[in-house]
C-alpha cells in the first residue's frame, strides 16, 4: 500500500519512529512519547481498539489519558477513535468527558447477539461429568467440525484440562498469560495456520483474536465477575470468536450448579435472547449442531 508501519514493543532500542502507522499498548506508546523516541507533533489520528479495556480503571486507563494529554500539548486537530463490542455505562461516561463533542455510534445490546452463532447450554451434574462430557461427547463434535475453542477461567484450569485431556488421547493445546510470550505466540501461530484443531485458553484470547475456522465455542467455566455475577461483557467476547466473519458457529456453555444456571439465565435476559438447554446426548448435540447448520 506503500503505507510504512511499526509494532513498538517493549525494550524496542532503535532511533526515531518515523513510520506513518505505529501500533502497541499504551504503556510502550506512552514511553515512547516521554522519552521523545516518538513525535506526537503530526499526529492526525489517535485509535484506542478495545477502548473499554483502554480507559477502564483497572486497565490502561492511565497510560492512555497521559498519552492524550501529550497529544493535547503538540498535536493540534487530532482525531480520536474509540472502539469496542462493549462499553459499560461507567466507561462510556468517562469516554464522553475525555473526547469532548463526540459523535457517538452504539448497536443495541440485543442485536449483539449475533444470530449467525447458535448457543446453548449443557446441564452436567458435577465437575466429573463436565469433563466427561468434553471427551465423550464435545470432542467428537469437535472433530466433525473445522476448529473449536473451549474458555477456561484460570490460568491452572487450562493447564490442567490439558494435561488430562492430552493423557486421554486427545490432541489439544493450551494457551494462557502464564506462557512465555514466545512460547504462547508460536501456540496461536500454529492454531492459526490450521496444524492445531481445539485451543484450550483463558480470557487472553476471548478479544481481538481472529480466526475464521472457528466455529465451535465451549465455555467449559462460564464468564462470571469475582461476585460471582456473569460478566456479560466477556461472555459477548468469548462466543464472539466463533462464526467470525459471516460463517456459521455454535457455543455450548456447560453447567454444573444452581449458579450457573442462574449465570445462562442472566445472560439470555440481558441480551433479550433465548439460550436453549439441550440434553448431554449424542443425539442432543447433533441436532444442535444440524439447527446451526453445522
Amino acid at each position: 500500500t506503500g503505507v510504512t508501519s511499526i509494532c513498538a514493543v517493549p525494550g524496542l532500542t532503535r532511533g526515531t519512529i518515523t513510520e506513518q502507522v505505529v501500533i502497541g499498548t499504551p504503556g510502550t506508546l506512552k514511553r515512547a512519547v516521554s522519552s521523545g523516541q516518538l513525535s506526537t507533533r503530526y499526529l492526525k489520528i489517535l485509535v484506542f481498539d478495545e477502548a473499554d479495556q483502554m480507559l477502564a480503571e483497572d486497565g490502561f486507563q492511565d497510560d492512555s489519558l497521559r498519552i492524550m494529554k501529550y497529544i493535547e500539548r503538540s498535536a493540534g486537530g487530532c482525531q480520536v477513535l474509540l472502539f469496542s463490542a462493549t462499553f459499560n455505562e461507567t466507561v462510556k461516561d468517562f469516554a464522553s468527558k475525555v473526547v469532548k463533542d463526540c459523535n457517538q455510534l452504539f448497536v443495541k445490546k440485543e442485536e449483539l447477539s449475533l444470530e449467525s452463532i447458535k448457543q446453548y447450554k449443557v446441564y452436567c451434574p458435577d465437575e466429573l461429568a463436565k469433563l466427561e462430557l468434553l471427551k465423550d461427547r464435545i470432542f467428537l463434535v469437535a472433530e466433525k467440525l473445522a476448529q473449536t475453542i473451549i474458555f477456561v477461567k484460570m490460568k491452572k484450569s487450562a493447564a490442567e484440562l490439558h494435561k488430562t485431556l492430552s493423557d486421554a488421547g486427545w490432541s489439544c493445546t493450551a494457551v494462557s498469560s502464564n506462557l512465555e510470550v514466545e512460547k504462547r505466540d508460536a501456540l496461536i501461530k500454529e492454531f492459526k495456520a490450521g496444524l492445531t484443531k481445539v485451543l484450550i485458553c483463558t480470557d487472553v484470547l476471548a478479544r481481538g483474536f481472529d480466526q475464521s475456522q472457528v466455529n465451535l465455542v465451549v465455555n467449559y467455566d462460564l464468564p462470571v465477575k469475582h461476585n460471582f455475577g456473569p460478566d456479560y461483557e466477556v461472555y459477548l467476547h468469548r462466543i464472539g470468536r466463533a462464526g467470525r466473519f459471516g460463517r456459521k458457529g455454535v457455543v455450548f456453555n456447560l453447567m454444573c450448579s444452581e449458579k450457573d444456571k442462574k449465570v445462562m439465565e442472566d445472560i439470555g435476559k440481558y441480551f433479550q435472547h433465548h439460550i436453549a438447554e439441550i440434553p448431554s446426548s449424542e443425539e442432543g448435540f447433533e441436532a444442535a449442531l444440524k439447527e446451526a447448520g453445522l
